[in-house]
């Protein structure tokens, strides 16, 4: 199906979620998952901060002028954009963020492919990553879903798995 007219160029840029603590949101989707941080922009003014990750291509550099670095971060596909409200990562009354996945139920998750699910969730038992479903649970198999410091829920999935499932579903 075209695009409509008007709309060529448009790439779906980036996917936003609050987070509670930074450094914690940071080491999970580093370390966890593999992201690089792109940038990092603090308002200092409005307290609060944005982390840009995302996956590098192999031999894939981030340009060190600030000009060509704007435009790398905001013309690529799929950059996952973490901001951070100052002060509520040490708010004792601070009762987090919706992940959208009790009631009122709203946003549902984000997806990350991989080439292997169970192996990916197999290190993801070592690094002691909470599951909310296991790739053997439920009716459908293959999948995963583990969940990030502020409760977000992640679905782990492989194409080539997924391959059975979609069409299995219609």
């Amino acid at each position: 199906m075209p695009r409509p007219s008007g709309t060529e160029g448009f790439v779906l840029n980036q996917t936003m979620l609050r987070v509670r603590d930074p450094i914690a949101s940071l080491a999970f989707y580093r370390d966890v998952l593999g992201m690089t941080l792109l940038q990092q922009l603090d308002f200092e003014e409005m307290r609060f901060s944005l982390y840009f990750l995302a996956y590098l291509a192999d031999g894939e550099q981030i340009p060190q002028d600030p000009a060509e670095r704007a435009r790398f971060i905001f013309a690529r596909e799929t950059t996952l954009e973490l901001t951070h409200n100052w002060g509520t990562e040490s708010d004792p009354d601070f009762a987090g963020y919706h992940s959208g996945n009790d009631d009122p139920r709203g946003f549902g998750h984000l997806g990350i492919s991989v080439p292997d699910v169970d192996a990916a969730c197999a290190r993801f038992e070592t690094l002691g990553v909470p599951f909310r479903k296991r790739p053997q649970d439920g009716k459908m198999k293959g999948i995963a879903f583990i969940t990030d410091p502020d409760d977000y829920w992640i679905e782990i999935l492989s194409p080539n798995g997924m391959t059975g499932t979609v069409t299995a579903a219609g």
